[in-house]
């Protein structure tokens, strides 16, 4: 997620991450005004992703130049979590103090944060290194971002410091690994003539005569799945910490059950279960965020183990 959108309200995080743990449905009364069932509880599939609070490592200081942003200086945390080395090797004689007279002096254009995520915490990803990515601060002047920035500087930030119920969110993450495939499944085509003298599973033609090369955009065999994929405008249903309202009996397929903070996100987002997915401010806000929280009458507990 290389682009961040301006925002009025703040200072703000405008990005945080979690795990996807699963799906199951829910009912909810349709707030929409133009929609047919306006009013009426209707059932939506949401996806459950789990956020434990995520740590902020370092701030970072973008200056503009005539190749645009350009990073002016860092200042990183003194309490870090060892499990972050796991990550990146981390200096055991860091002077803070000499790293913000670094930044003292320079004409800041943007500010952004270098946070880290806690899969440690978690039972449902067996995994202890955790994921470092870089989350813009947003809103407000540039001194309060700032202000913003050391308040949170060493400490965690939880998802509602990022979005709120009703909010819409922009989803980004990693699809499904399929491999190498062959056109047919890769790309849907018709099955050739069980009278061709080659294979049915193959394209018809690659390309005409001229011009003397095959583009690009003839369909054929190779890699299916495993690409980063962003959803725009997924609107935020609920956001809580009681597990017991949407862990399902025997837990969630493949992942268990959620312990601590979780969002349920309406429809489905990339990636299989216990995929990192990263969150953000919509870049194309058509919605608009609701002014209430969504309100939200039934959630599935049943098991998910294949009735």
């Amino acid at each position: 997620m290389d682009h961040w959108p301006e925002i009025s309200e703040g200072p703000k995080v405008q990005g945080f991450a979690g795990y996807k743990a699963g799906m199951t449905h829910a009912m909810m009364v349709d707030s929409k005004k133009t929609s047919t069932t306006a009013g009426q509880e209707i059932r939506v599939p949401v996806t459950v992703v789990e956020v434990p609070p995520m740590k902020v490592a370092a701030i970072r200081v973008y200056e503009n130049t005539r190749y645009g942003l350009k990073t002016a200086g860092e200042v990183w945390a003194t309490t870090i979590d060892a499990n972050l080395a796991r990550r990146l090797p981390i200096s055991k004689k860091y002077d803070q103090d000499k790293a913000w007279e670094k930044v003292k002096g320079v004409d800041v254009e943007d500010i952004r944060i270098l946070a880290y995520t806690q899969p440690s915490a978690l039972t449902g990803v067996s995994k202890k290194v955790p994921e470092l990515m870089e989350l813009r601060i947003g809103g407000s002047t540039m001194d309060k971002r700032m202000e913003y920035a050391k308040g949170i500087l060493g400490k965690e930030i939880g998802f509602k410091d990022f979005a709120k119920e009703g909010a819409l969110i922009d989803v980004s993450a990693v699809t499904k690994g399929k491999g190498f495939q062959g056109a047919t499944k890769r790309w849907g085509l018709k099955l050739l003539s069980h009278k061709n003298s080659k294979h049915r599973r193959m394209v018809g033609t690659l390309a005409p005569k001229r011009p003397g090369y095959v583009r690009n955009t003839a369909p054929q065999s190779g890699q299916m799945g495993y690409h980063q994929r962003t959803e725009v405008n997924k609107r935020v249903l609920k956001v809580g910490d009681k597990v017991e309202e949407i862990n399902p009996k025997g837990g969630f397929v493949n992942y268990g059950v959620v312990n601590g903070a979780y969002v349920l996100i309406h429809g489905s987002v990339p990636g299989p279960i216990k995929r990192l997915v990263r969150l953000r401010d919509p870049v194309r806000n058509h919605g608009g965020d609701m002014k209430e929280a969504p309100n939200l009458t039934y959630v599935s507990i049943e098991s998910k183990q294949g009735a």
